[in-house]
Formats: C-alpha cells, sequence, structure tokens
C-alpha cells in the first residue's frame, strides 16, 4: 500500500486534506527534531523506515514538524542511541532495544528474547495485549518513550566459518549476537559479542569473529557475510520475532502537543508495517541469490536447540529473582504467548503445513 493511501486509511489522509491545515498548519507549532538510526543507510529497509516516518509526518503537517534523519554514527555512535536521547543530543533515536541490555534486561522485550513469541504474537501483544504500555512504565525510567518500529519477522541464525554439527562445535567459537541470546549461547560454550551492522564483516574478515548473525537474506546479502562464512543456519531462535525500537525524549514527548502525539504513533505503524511487508517481499528472493551462489544452507542440530531452550528457561529464572520488574514483563508476555499460541497453530502453523505438503508435491 502507498504511504498515501495508508495514511487515508489510517485517518490520516482526512486530518491533512480537511483537518490538518488549518488545525495543525496554521495553528501549530513548527518544530524540528534530529532521529539518528543505529543502522547505515545501505540497509535500506531497516534506516529506510526512519525516511518513511519523518516524510510521514513531514507531510500531514505540511512541514510545520519536521524530522531530520541521521544514519549510524553520524552524530553519536549506533550503539549509543538511547544515551544519546537520555542526554539530549537528539530527541529521538532508531534501534534496537536489545542493544542496551547492560543497562538492564528489561532491554531486551522490546526486540524479543529467545524462544519468545513469533511476529505477528509480539505485535498483537504490542498493541492490543497491554504490552507496549508495559514497557512504557519501565522505559520512563530511563526518560525514555517507546513505539514498536517494525520488524524483520524470524531472522536466521546467521553465517559460520564451519559446520555446526552439534552443540559442542560452540565450544570457544566467537560470534557477533545480540541482546540475551549471547548470554545463552555463552552457557553453551560460544563466546559471544555485541557489533553494530558497519563493524560485521570486517570483524569475520580479520578473523576477530568465526560467526555473525544480523537479520536475514536481504540485509545478509548487502553486508557480504556469505563471502568469509558460507554456512547459513536457522532459525534465529533468540529472534523469533526482531522488532526494531523507535524512542522519544520522554520530556520532548511530554511537550508535543496532543495532535502531534497522535501523528506520531499513526506514522510509526505506517512505517512499522511497511517494514515487515518490504521484508517478506524481499527475502525470498535474496536466500534464492545467496544459495545459487554458494551459501549452505542448515538447520540448527536438535540437541544445540533443546539445550538452548533449557538454557534461556535457567536465565530466565535467575534474572527474575534479581530483577522483579524484568518478571513482570515476562510473565506479562508469556501469559499472552500462551493464551494466543493454540489460535496461532490451528490457523498459521495448519495452513503453513498445508501449503508446504502443496508446494513439494508440485516439485
Amino acid at each position: 500500500m502507498k504511504r498515501r493511501e495508508f495514511m487515508k486509511a489510517a485517518g490520516l489522509g482526512a486530518a491533512a486534506s480537511t483537518i490538518a491545515m488549518p488545525a495543525i498548519a496554521q495553528s501549530a507549532p513548527t518544530i524540528t527534531w534530529r532521529l539518528q538510526s543505529s543502522y547505515p543507510t545501505s540497509l535500506d529497509t531497516i534506516y529506510g523506515a526512519c525516511k518513511a516516518f519523518s516524510q510521514a509526518v513531514a507531510e500531514a503537517t505540511d512541514n510545520k514538524f519536521k524530522i531530520q534523519v541521521f544514519a549510524a554514527g553520524e552524530i553519536i555512535p549506533p550503539l549509543s542511541i538511547v544515551d544519546g536521547i537520555q542526554n539530549g543530543t537528539v530527541e529521538m533515536g532508531h534501534t534496537g532495544s536489545y542493544f542496551y541490555i547492560g543497562k538492564d534486561p528489561c532491554f531486551a522485550f522490546g526486540t524479543g528474547i529467545p524462544f519468545g513469541p513469533n511476529t505477528r504474537q509480539q505485535h498483537a501483544w504490542f498493541y492490543h495485549g497491554g504490552g507496549n504500555d508495559l514497557l512504557n512504565q519501565f522505559y520512563a525510567t530511563y526518560k525514555l518513550y517507546h513505539f514498536p518500529f517494525g520488524g524483520t519477522g524470524t531472522q536466521m541464525g546467521g553465517w559460520f566459518r564451519k559446520e555446526i554439527k552439534s552443540k559442542a562445535d560452540l565450544a570457544g567459537l566467537k560470534m557477533r549476537l545480540g541482546g540475551l541470546s549471547g548470554t545463552v549461547l555463552q552457557r553453551l560454550g560460544l563466546v559471544p559479542t555485541q557489533l553494530a551492522a558497519g563493524d560485521i564483516y570486517t570483524s569475520l574478515e580479520r578473523g576477530t569473529l568465526d560467526a555473525a548473525e544480523f537479520v536475514g537474506p536481504y540485509d545478509d546479502e548487502k553486508l557480504g557475510l556469505a563471502k568469509i562464512a558460507p554456512y547459513y543456519y536457522y532459525p534465529g531462535f533468540w529472534e523469533g520475532a526482531a522488532s526494531l525500537s523507535l524512542f522519544v525524549n520522554l520530556d520532548k514527548w511530554n511537550e508535543l502537543p496532543p495532535a502531534y502525539k497522535s501523528l506520531l504513533n499513526t506514522a510509526a505503524v505506517y512505517a512499522a508495517t511497511d517494514m515487515l511487508a518490504k521484508y517478506d517481499a524481499q527475502n525470498p528472493v535474496a536466500l534464492r541469490r545467496l544459495v545459487s551462489s554458494g551459501a549452505q544452507l542448515r538447520a540448527f542440530p536438535q540437541d544445540l536447540l533443546q539445550e538452548s531452550y533449557k538454557a534461556a528457561s535457567a536465565l530466565y529464572a535467575e534474572i527474575s529473582d534479581q530483577n522483579t520488574t524484568f518478571k513482570k514483563i515476562l510473565d506479562h508476555q508469556m501469559a499472552f504467548r500462551t493464551q494466543v499460541y493454540p489460535w496461532s497453530q490451528i490457523s498459521d502453523f495448519s495452513y503453513d503445513s498445508l501449503m508446504l505438503n502443496a508446494i513439494r508435491q508440485q516439485w
């Protein structure tokens, strides 16, 4: 759906044409904000969501509300977005919330946790299960206001220099990972590290890393990871619903008039919807190119998955014992997942199985 058509469907089109022109363009304040992403311009689907968001806000306000978009590192380091928003260097930031688990493990929930909900379940939790309201109670303690800002769908498990035949092959392996997944796999012997997208290829090339995960075929192809690490594993069980976050400085958010707050919310939903749709369209084509160029597609061994699940469950129990907010959010999300999962099994999973069998018969 085109941006203008979406905004009309969401009510913004009418606002821009009949209400917004006199109400917003004439009487509302002129504001210029800066938004920096954790991602480079070359990752056009992730970074492009920021441009789509900014343009939608500008069009709906007749350029009264301008949001200048900056790529990774242009103002602040790519993994310091939260710090830059807190100290007022920028008003807004686009990042993966789980990059900041060093501040508090609760930051993981804005992106996703190992063996957490799938994409549709997580979006339902954010928007209609009270998830984002619960997260914003936590984020407010860091002077942040949070919008879910799209996602990649279930991610791949990453690129490996050598084949992984069992959990034992993780011992001593150095891998780029984000969020709590590094802590989980560390318990299986892996040595995790967190890097920004622009540093992954160089680290693999120099041998600083033995493996790396980023997103999926479309973005991974752009980063050139297959040139160095040919084994491409799935699924990314630590990012079953990898979501991006749009953070706003809480003081700046509270200063906005209600019409602008409503507009930012609607524009964020538009950008989020567009991002996931692009990934669903682009990943299949990119995967075919990668495999035809020599990438070796592999499923993670069953013992690795089972042990990872046990390690994740143990980790969550340990964190919950020490962090009551983490326990509150985890319990809330898991209760919601348990409630909606049977419907996913009846609807999506059964349909996917049906279609897979039909396609295989055609082959």
